[in-house]
Order: C-alpha cells, then sequence, then structure tokens
C-alpha cells in the first residue's frame, strides 16, 4: 500500500502483529529493533537518517557513494527504539574498496529486523534498482518498505507514476512490498510518517540503547567524517572516491586555564596520487584552510568543546585497490 499523509485505516500491507500498535500509547508493547536504508549511490539514505534521527549523525554530499560504512542513527519514541543503519550504495565495484562495501550492505541486511529500500522520485527506475530489488526478493523473512526520496523535486504525476513503477517492481519479481511510502527528508514531508510504519515491524522488546544516545560511532570516526565531507564539496568529480580521512590523535591540550578546555585534532587526508595533493590543499593552502575552518566548526558543534584542527595531505598510492592500504585506512 501507498502511504500518503491523510493515513488510511485497518487495511493495509501491515503484518497482523502490527494492530496492537492502533492500541492506546500505554497499551502498547515496546518494540526496539533495527532498520536499514539500502539503495543505489546518491539515493538520499544518508540525508533520510539524518532526518529521522533529528541531528546529523551521516554525512552527505551530491557526490554517489560518499557513506563508506554503516551508521548507526538511534530513534526514541516513547513505544518504541528504532535504530537506523545507513548503508553505503550498493553499485558496481571497480575497486577493492567497491567490493569490500558492497560486503557491508550484503552483511548488514542479512542482520536486521526491517529493510527501507530507497529510490529517488526524480529518476526513472534503473539496472542498478533492478540489481538490488532482485537481491532483496531472495531475503524471504524481513518485511520490506520501498521509500520514495527526494519527492520535493518532483510534481505528483511524476511521484505518482514512480509509486506504479515501484509497486509493479515488487510484483515482477514475486515479493510485496510491507508498504510503499513517499518522503522528502530535505522538505520534512512524511518523515515522522515513515517513522509509524516502520515501528510496527520491529519484534517487541527492551531498550537497545541508553535514552539520550543518537549514534553508536566512536567520535574520532564521526570527526574523520566531518573532515572528509567538508573536503568533499568542490573538488572535482574523480576526487571524492580518491580521498580517505584518518584521525590520528585528539586529546585535550595540557595547561589549559580552568573553564576554557581546547581539543587538539590531529588527521591526514590521504588521496592516491601526487597530483590531487593541488587540488585538495588549493592556491597557496587555501582550499584546505577553508577545509579546515568548515570541519572545524562542524567538529565543535558536535563535541561541544572549541578544536584547535591540524590537517595534512597524504599520498597512499592506490589505496582503494591495495588490501594493505585499506586495513591502514580502516576498510
Amino acid at each position: 500500500m501507498v502511504r500518503m499523509s491523510s493515513r488510511p485505516t485497518q487495511q493495509s500491507a501491515r503484518p497482523a502483529s502490527a494492530v496492537a500498535d492502533d492500541a492506546p500509547l500505554g497499551a502498547r508493547p515496546h518494540r526496539s529493533g533495527f532498520a536499514c536504508f539500502v539503495g543505489r549511490p546518491n539515493a538520499g539514505k544518508s540525508t533520510l537518517t539524518n532526518a529521522l534521527v533529528g541531528t546529523k549523525v551521516a554525512i552527505t554530499s551530491d557526490r554517489p557513494q560518499t557513506t563508506r560504512h554503516t551508521v548507526r542513527g538511534i530513534v526514541h519514541r516513547p513505544d518504541a527504539q528504532l535504530i537506523l543503519v545507513d548503508t553505503p550504495g550498493l553499485h558496481k565495484p571497480r575497486t577493492l574498496l567497491g567490493e569490500r562495501l558492497n560486503d557491508v550492505v550484503r552483511a548488514t541486511w542479512a542482520e536486521v529486523d526491517v529493510i527501507g529500500f530507497c529510490l529517488p522520485a526524480d529518476q526513472k527506475l534503473g539496472p542498478g534498482d533492478k540489481f538490488i530489488a532482485k537481491e532483496l526478493a531472495g531475503i524471504k523473512r524481513t518485511p520490506k518498505v520501498a521509500i520514495v526520496t527526494k519527492t520535493d523535486l518532483v510534481d505528483s504525476k511524476r511521484l505518482a507514476e514512480q509509486l506504479i513503477a515501484i509497486s509493479q517492481l515488487g510484483a515482477e519479481l514475486g515479493f510485496e512490498w510491507a508498504e510503499i511510502i513517499p518522503v522528502s527528508a530535505v522538505a520534512n514531508t512524511q518523515v515522522e510518517l515513515l517513522a509509524d510504519l516502520l515501528v510496527p515491524l520491529l519484534p517487541e522488546g527492551p531498550l537497545l540503547y541508553p535514552e539520550g544516545d543518537l549514534t553508536d560511532e566512536p567520535e574520532q570516526i564521526m570527526v574523520a567524517e566531518l573532515i572528509r565531507e567538508a573536503a568533499l564539496e568542490g573538488v572535482r568529480d574523480e576526487l571524492p572516491h580518491s580521498l580517505a580521512v584518518v584521525v590520528e590523535e585528539m586529546l585535550p591540550r595540557e595547561g589549559r586555564p580552568e573553564g576554557k578546555p581546547l581539543l587538539d585534532i590531529h588527521a591526514n587526508v590521504y588521496i592516491e596520487r601526487q597530483s590531487q595533493k593541488a587540488i585538495v590543499i588549493g592556491s597557496k593552502g587555501a582550499r584546505l584552510k577553508h577545509v579546515g575552518t568548515v570541519a572545524r566548526q562542524q567538529i565543535e558543534a558536535l563535541l561541544g568543546t572549541p578544536v584547535f584542527l591540524d590537517l595534512h595531505v597524504k599520498v597512499a598510492k592506490d589505496w582503494q585497490r591495495d588490501p594493505k592500504q585499506l586495513r591502514k585506512l580502516g576498510f
């Protein structure tokens, strides 16, 4: 069933176990579990994760394949705890890194309670979407929700055509979507409704994370991701896949006056070729300085403390294809 904000009553694609969730809040069983967002690169998975959590836990970019590992965002509700797992975009790999990212996606959806398949409203279904849907068809027991993202970019006619195409895609592959829901994370349209539809598909259970936790990502990883996000903006098309960031050290500066802490962060930005170094650094270091300023502001907002950010650009030759380099960079 396609879900719009005027919510229909009982006749839906929801399982019978979800009916109890129409009971008054105090009478409902508490649910907790994991939902992963999958889709091809640049389908809006990270933006949607951030919108549902209510804060930034995953970096975003208009470049595909921005997400390189699973990110958990935690949505707290009175009747449920929904843990969102944002995954890298599933794609035809051209490097060892690409193969490992695809392995991460498949390992993730094998372990979650519900799978959200993100399909952009402004792009017709392509071979990549059909490839992922075919793989999902082989996962029999896990409910699959089709999430039509970026609805703010299309008119109602185009949206209707996309909804019909997605419904037919499931039928062609022999499975039924638990839900089909159009959303816009940017315009905050039907984001809350999406959470309402995911929660009943979770198993009954207690809290899995403490109240107030919004992610289980280590701070050092989040800091590295914020630096990479800043470095991705405004670079040539081929560079994003060559960028990796490793935070080498995060330490409070000694000897600071009480009440005026400063966190020293030393990080390396890795690229694959010497020729890419000038792109990242820019004329007289201007671009790297801008990257540092943008990243520092984001990191200070995340950690709630003043930061001194020290960035260095290093070459790790063809690291996307080198198993040793991949291990060193955390893949």
